[in-house]
């Protein structure tokens, strides 16, 4: 049984948009994450002009949307890098203008030395951009009210920001995380069906297209190393979320470099062998497409992993070595089938060891331990902690 979700707006979107076709869940998705880069510019520009009473507050809801736009799972960290980087570049700018004052030689000054404290921060992008602005903005304008006001705005911008991203409407890190392994097992799942259509119909286009499919998948795999860095990153800097139901996915999603490793070795083998190698496989490569697929629509159950992992057990147990040498090509395309099916034990969540040595022996005796507890919410840890003991059921752990 799989643990029970947690109760968020994240999660009451995905509810609500299940029985939504791809294209509207992600229309949806899109949406909402508009809405609050809106939301948020506004209430930022809002709280300078009138609490503040900053005549023309444009950095305000300008450091909101840049925090607000950037990549799920980055919001929060985007807004302190781009505060950074203004606190870098007004500092420089009053340095300059203390020291220089102004003209072209202290605009140049101002602009190479922010580059240069911002290069050597090792920032991002954005760090190097907002120091320059800032430098610039204060030489040019030769006016220190002016670098303190646009310091202001952005700690308002960044502040409202934080509020959205990390208190209103925190990331899910299992979510992003599951996402990014979903678009990628949709994208092996695919070119595994492609595989089993060229096998079933002996066609070397289709042989082709298979493997073409999966070299792409790269692109995803590359996608879900990118949200796993930023889930690692939630984890430790929100409170709202317990990181070891994510420690336990991100470890399973690291089987998902060879899992597609193996696929696209087997889609060339397949590409390479002859018609008769071809035919004595046909119902294990469809079989195979069938079990991806079943992950990538499952990933949160742990029955669908478990089913999954004995059918990938079974399918390469179901390849005897007369059938394998039946022809020269036989023995190859046996043991890619049986290294794809361990490496979807693996990701299924079984020690990867334990997958080599069942399909070797053609016996799973490891299960799939217990989902752990769903991620918690700081405002359910302190009504745990209101309880009478101080805090869970069962005593302390």
């Amino acid at each position: 049984m799989s643990a029970p979700r947690p109760r968020t707006v994240h999660g009451a979107l995905r509810r609500a948009t299940a029985g939504l076709p791809a294209a509207g869940r992600r229309a949806v998705a899109d949406g909402w994450l508009l809405l609050q880069a809106t939301v948020s510019a506004t209430a930022a520009w809002a709280v300078a002009r009138y609490l503040l009473d900053h005549p023309a507050p444009y950095f305000a809801p300008i450091s909101a949307l840049i925090a607000l736009t950037a990549n799920l799972g980055e919001r929060g960290l985007h807004a302190l890098r781009l505060l950074g980087g203004v606190v870098l570049g007004l500092v420089v700018g009053e340095l300059v203008l203390l020291t220089v004052g102004t003209g072209p030689g202290s605009m140049a000054l101002g602009i190479f030395v922010a580059l240069t404290a911002a290069r050597l921060t090792r920032g991002p992008q954005v760090v190097v951009v907002q120091a320059a602005v800032s430098a610039i903005l204060v030489v040019a304008l030769g006016d220190q009210s002016n670098g303190v006001q646009r310091l202001v705005d952005v700690l308002v911008g960044a502040g409202i920001a934080l509020l959205f991203t990390q208190v209103l409407f925190p990331p899910e890190p299992l979510a992003l995380l599951r996402g990014a392994e979903k678009t990628a097992l949709t994208a092996i799942a695919g070119g595994l069906a492609v595989t089993a259509a060229a096998v079933a119909e002996d066609d070397d286009e289709l042989a082709g297209r298979a493997v073409e499919e999966l070299r792409h998948v790269r692109d995803d795999l590359a996608e879900l190393h990118r949200v796993g860095r930023a889930s690692t990153g939630i984890t430790r800097r929100a409170l709202v979320w317990r990181a070891k139901v994510v420690v336990r996915e991100q470890e399973n999603a690291g089987h998902l470099d060879l899992l597609g490793a193996g696929c696209l070795t087997l889609a060339r083998l397949v590409a390479s062998a002859g018609s008769g190698a071809r035919a004595r496989f046909r119902e294990p490569v469809r079989d195979l497409a069938d079990v991806v697929d079943s992950l990538a629509h499952g990933l949160g159950d742990r029955e669908v992993r478990q089913r999954a992992a004995d059918r990938a057990l079974a399918l390469a147990t179901r390849i005897t070595s007369d059938s394998a040498a039946a022809t020269p090509d036989g023995p190859f395309l046996a043991h890619g089938l049986r290294m794809v099916a361990a490496d979807v034990i693996a990701f299924a969540g079984v020690h990867p060891a334990e997958a080599v040595r069942a399909i070797r022996e053609g016996a799973l005796e490891q299960r799939l331990p217990p989902d752990p507890p769903a991620p918690g919410r700081l405002v359910g840890w302190l009504r745990l902690r209101g309880r009478p003991g101080g805090g869970p059921r069962g005593g302390p752990r």
